[in-house]
């Protein structure tokens, strides 16, 4: 099993929640963030004036799926949260040794 985490802008979460969902990959913990890339950031104009905003707001999507699902979710989300601009994300996907549901106390894949 595998754990995909997400960093995608906001304005993209409910087209790929219901891409992801279209696929049957239903279960999701969605989370607000901030954070910025390589780009440090951007520069806003107020009144005449400049400021810097370093910490952009993002949603980060949080899934655990099957080793085998992984490549099929990394390009659906790609697939519906790119706009071809700077800070549309990053995923990664980190090993995940156990899962427990707690309700049933089922473990593995039947946890998922």
């Amino acid at each position: 099993m595998k754990k995909i985490e997400a960093v995608i802008r906001p304005e993209k979460l409910d087209v790929v929640k219901k891409a992801l969902a279209d696929a049957g990959f239903l279960g999701m913990t969605v989370s607000e963030v901030k954070g910025r890339g390589i780009q440090g950031g951007i520069v806003e104009r107020y009144r005449g004036r400049e400021y810097l905003v370093d910490l952009l707001p993002k949603v980060k999507i949080e899934m655990v799926v099957k080793e085998e699902d992984v490549d099929e979710v990394i390009k659906i989300i790609c697939e519906n949260a790119k706009t071809g601009q700077h800070g549309d994300g990053k995923i990664f996907v980190l090993p995940v040794e156990r899962v427990v549901r707690v309700r049933t106390g089922e473990e593995g894949r039947e946890a998922i």
